[in-house]
């Protein structure tokens, strides 16, 4: 009798333990709604290119671990995003600059450092994106040429590679359920390769090579 009352005893001192242990260290979790502006351009060689800006929206699944140096969230993000790449027009081969239009939907996996707790961190992580094509947004701009080559125009540049893999690096400040974040994401594959599937019949041989920059700044809700 007397071993079943210390082992009972025990067992209750043990889950004493474990729940107090619990409630210092509980796991908080957050869904989070987001929206904010965007800067879009393309790194090459091949185009003479110039950002131009657009918009995004998103949610967000954080895991806040408060006895840890880290956070970790699950964000998905919709834009629209803007670029402007230097052309020729048929008549007078004046150069002016064409605007075209990139939708796109990410997934990203992001580390949030804590530099201040959770009220600043830095953020950094990978992150999956399935894009449209570069879409002419006005349409009147067909038929132009592309700067700097003589048998390309304007709308054969719209099928770029649809799958792309980006890595995503920036700071966010907030208090409580509010933060702002500036966010900068490089594309790390090339967002032109597709071009190269294509036979323009152009006068040099050079390959099509391009890599996504897209900076971001967004305000975040977490409920």
């Amino acid at each position: 009798m007397k071993k079943t009352k210390h082992l009972v005893l025990v067992a209750i001192c043990m889950a004493f333990v474990t729940i107090s242990h619990a409630q210092r260290y509980a796991i908080k979790n957050g869904i989070g709604l987001q929206g904010g502006i965007t800067q879009f351009d393309i790194v090459t060689d091949n185009f003479k290119t110039q950002s131009n800006s657009g918009f995004l929206g998103g949610m967000s699944a954080s895991v806040d671990l408060p006895h840890k140096w880290y956070e970790v969230s699950y964000n998905i993000q919709l834009s629209e995003n803007n670029i402007d790449i230097l052309a020729e027009t048929p008549a007078t081969s004046r150069e002016e600059y064409v605007e075209y239009k990139m939708m796109a939907a990410q997934l990203s996996f992001l580390f949030h450092v804590k530099l201040i707790k959770d009220n600043f961190t830095l953020d950094l992580g990978p992150m999956l994106q399935y894009n449209s094509e570069l879409e002419l947004k006005n349409e009147s701009k067909e038929g132009f040429l592309i700067t700097n080559y003589d048998n390309l125009f304007t709308e054969d540049i719209s099928g770029i590679s649809r799958f792309n893999v980006n890595g995503a690096v920036g700071l966010s400040a907030g208090i409580n359920a509010f933060q702002l974040r500036a966010q900068y994401i490089y594309g790390f594959t090339n967002i032109l390769g597709k071009l190269n599937d294509n036979d323009f019949n152009l006068n040099n041989a050079d390959r099509f090579e391009g890599n996504q920059s897209l900076l971001v700044l967004s305000a975040i809700l977490t409920f």
